[in-house]
């Protein structure tokens, strides 16, 4: 009997249960993300107008991934509708190539060693970084009215851009300089030391002109003074420009700026404001530049019709770095768990973070909960899931894969593809020591497989019988603890 025969005689178009991540899972992302919710969903989302924070402790596989592709995809929907209140999404989930820099950058042997001195501000440099880029993307992509923009906010525009912006589509120094031409902020003949140098040689010029004289040879030495002192003021800049971004590129550890890049693009700011800016320095070595940079950040969103920023944290125990490792995992989250960037106006940090990682939490001291002030965080330990909610989440999976969801024909659900003789809280006893949408997908594919295998299409059943479904529940339940001792749950 094939598995198809089984689910077309129930109406049902393709196999529900077959994929196991939300990543690949094609059922849940174009049937199911705008309609099925975990029932934490709103204390996890909250509003898009008043971003805040989340923060979620979830086995594998009980929908961790889900939630960030719903909230996306949420947030992409609100942007659509309020297009002059959007919300900038920042996908925070791939920490491999920050880890990868830091390490370099602070020559240690091995990433554990980079990791102990793993800070709040690396994590801010990080999402800065993302946040910065994809506004660069959309600023020299479409035709935007920077005009909208104060001076002051062009400047910090481009200062940011100048720190922050890691596209690899293009050189970084063409995306900045179509930047600053968009932004009309200080066109070329406004360069001060362009300007000494220029007027010095025409001055020059014009005087040798006028007075042919002067082109003596004890002469010569005073009208190549100007040019001379020019030349020097523009080696100055050259170098306080190069000493900035050799600093600045200590600083920004996770990031692989090139500070030549960085250093050209520094020599269109005026002294007076390199001085006064927020800059990254690796001598101060704190995160109050960086609060200032984001508070220049989304000083910028705001006028360009942004309400706030949303960051979504997923995927920590998959870096090629922390392998897993729950204590690599604590030491990588656990400088970001800081109330005063948590809560800062405007950002919303949802942070989905590995079961595994709870333990850690709950041993912590007082000076760690002053800190990160856990309570105000909208925590979810754990991402729950009880017998009914996956019998619903099975049912509303059915409903979605129907054949024909045009008539108002019965609605498969689950219940109708079991005997009878196995009773409603049998069924949602069994499903609920499961835990996680992961593992009742994976049991009921190998359930209605090992159905399938039991008949031939001469002889079809239709119903699972109690016996198939005791003995491939008590092996899968062999297989969890399995999973569950080599994973170390719990």
């Amino acid at each position: 009997m094939k598995l198809e025969q089984f689910l077309q005689h129930h109406g049902i178009a393709g196999n529900p249960f077959s994929e196991e991540d939300a990543q690949t899972d094609t059922v849940f992302k174009k049937r199911c993300l705008e309609t099925i919710h975990h029932p934490a969903w709103n204390k996890f989302f909250g509003s898009p107008l008043d971003p805040s924070t989340a923060l979620v402790f979830g086995e594998k596989g009980s929908g961790k991934t889900a939630l960030r592709l719903q909230a996306t995809a949420e947030l992409s929907a609100h942007n659509h509708q309020h297009p002059g209140e959007r919300v900038l999404v920042i996908s925070y989930d791939d920490f491999n190539p920050y880890l990868d820099n830091c390490k370099a950058a602070s020559k240690a042997r091995n990433v554990d060693v980079a990791l102990a001195d793993w800070k709040l501000e690396d994590h801010m440099d990080a999402i800065l970084s993302l946040g910065v880029t994809q506004l660069v993307d959309m600023l020299t992509g479409e035709r935007v009215d920077l005009t909208v923009l104060s001076l002051d906010q062009r400047r910090d525009l481009l200062m940011l851009a100048a720190l922050y912006d890691a596209s690899t589509g293009e050189p970084i120094a063409r995306r900045w300089d179509r930047l600053r031409r968009r932004s009309g902020f200080r066109p070329l003949w406004t360069r001060r030391d362009l300007q000494v140098i220029f007027g010095s040689t025409v001055f020059v010029g014009i005087l040798i002109a006028l007075f042919p004289s002067l082109l003596k040879l004890s002469t010569i030495p005073w009208l190549l003074l100007p040019i001379l002192g020019a030349w020097f003021y523009w080696g100055w800049r050259l170098a306080r420009a190069e000493w900035f971004a050799r600093d600045i590129r200590k600083s920004l550890r996770v990031l692989g700026r090139d500070p030549s890049a960085l250093r050209w693009e520094l020599l269109w700011f005026k002294p007076t404001e390199l001085g006064g800016q927020p800059l990254p320095s690796a001598r101060s070595g704190g995160a109050e530049e960086r609060y200032e940079l984001l508070r220049k950040f989304m000083g910028v969103l705001r006028t360009l019709g942004y309400a706030g920023v949303i960051v979504l944290v997923d995927r920590v125990d998959e870096p090629q770095q922390v392998e897993g490792d729950p204590r690599r995992m604590r030491a990588l989250v656990w400088p970001l768990l800081d109330h005063k960037f948590l809560r800062h106006p405007g950002i919303g940090v949802k942070l989905l973070l590995p079961i595994e990682l709870a333990y850690y939490l709950e041993k912590e001291g007082k000076e760690f909960y002053d800190r990160a002030r856990p309570d105000k965080l909208n925590m979810i330990k754990p991402l729950r899931w009880t017998g009914p909610s996956l019998y619903d989440l099975a049912g509303d999976r059915l409903t979605v894969c129907r054949a024909d969801p045009a008539t108002n024909g019965d609605v498969p659900r689950l219940r109708n593809l079991i005997d009878d003789a196995i009773s409603d809280d049998y069924l949602k006893d069994a499903l609920g020591n499961l835990r996680t949408p992961r593992h009742l997908f994976k049991f009921l594919h190998r359930l209605i497989e090992e159905h399938c295998h039991r008949h031939t299409e001469d002889s079809p059943r239709w119903t699972i019988d109690y016996d198939t479904f005791r003995t491939t529940y008590a092996a899968y339940m062999r297989d969890l603890e399995a999973f569950d001792r080599g994973y170390g749950h719990g």
